[in-house]
């Protein structure tokens, strides 16, 4: 389901779903925006380009912080772990979102914070009880009135309620890699929009994104704050 503010089109994706390859192609091609707007930065572009290997261990826990290493780890372990389930590469979605925005001849932005900064702050504001929560929260299996089909995109009824349970729970997982993300996305989007007045923007972001940034968007370009 796609969002509309302004010029802006905000589409939420899932990163580890097969539907969200052809919608995101789909979308691309009958919107036919001047603009596709991704949630990458530089460095996770590269790396989905040219599948790089990440940084030995004791490099990145010096650059990022044990907080943000062990994250990291997490994280890239589950998505692989459910990448190989489904028979998909985890970012295919964003990667996807790219190579058709090159072969539309739309432009590109790129409007995630650098991953290094995000894991470094996370470091900063890391923890450990956190993590030990949300890996034992996972291997317990969260409890829901709704069937997860990880082969789609998640509904927005139980996006909400992911997004809620991540804020009450694990406030600075929430806080890093969602809050801070939505507003910075947003910034990058508004600014976008003034520039390009004319143009149709099509946002490519993750599902958990899109109502922290429609939200940010509204406040913004309908009362026509500064950024």
């Amino acid at each position: 389901k796609m969002k509309n503010i302004n010029n802006i089109y905000v589409l939420g994706t899932s990163h580890v779903a097969k539907q969200s390859v052809s919608q995101v192609k789909k979308q691309i091609r009958e919107l036919n925006p001047e603009i596709v707007a991704i949630e990458l930065d530089k460095n996770r572009l590269h790396s989905l380009q040219h599948n790089t290997k990440r940084p030995k261990n004791l490099e990145m826990i010096k650059y990022l912080g044990l907080g943000g290493f062990l994250f990291y780890i997490f994280g890239e372990f589950a998505q692989k772990k459910i990448g190989k389930i489904l028979d998909i590469n985890p970012g295919e979605d964003m990667f996807t979102a790219y190579k058709t925005a090159k072969k539309n001849k739309s432009k590109i932005a790129l409007i995630d914070r650098d991953i290094q900064i995000t894991l470094r702050r996370f470091s900063k504001f890391f923890k450990f009880k956190e993590l030990v929560k949300i890996i034992f929260d996972i291997l317990k299996g969260t409890k829901t009135k709704e069937t997860i089909d990880l082969n789609n995109v998640p509904s927005d009824k139980l996006i909400e309620f992911v997004i809620s349970e991540v804020k009450d729970k694990y406030p600075t997982i929430y806080k890093v890699l969602v809050y801070e993300r939505d507003i910075y996305m947003g910034k990058k989007l508004v600014a976008l929009s003034l520039v390009f007045p004319n143009d149709k923007i099509l946002a490519v972001v993750g599902a958990g994104h899109v109502n922290g940034i429609t939200k940010y968007l509204k406040k913004i370009l309908n009362s026509n704050e500064a950024v």
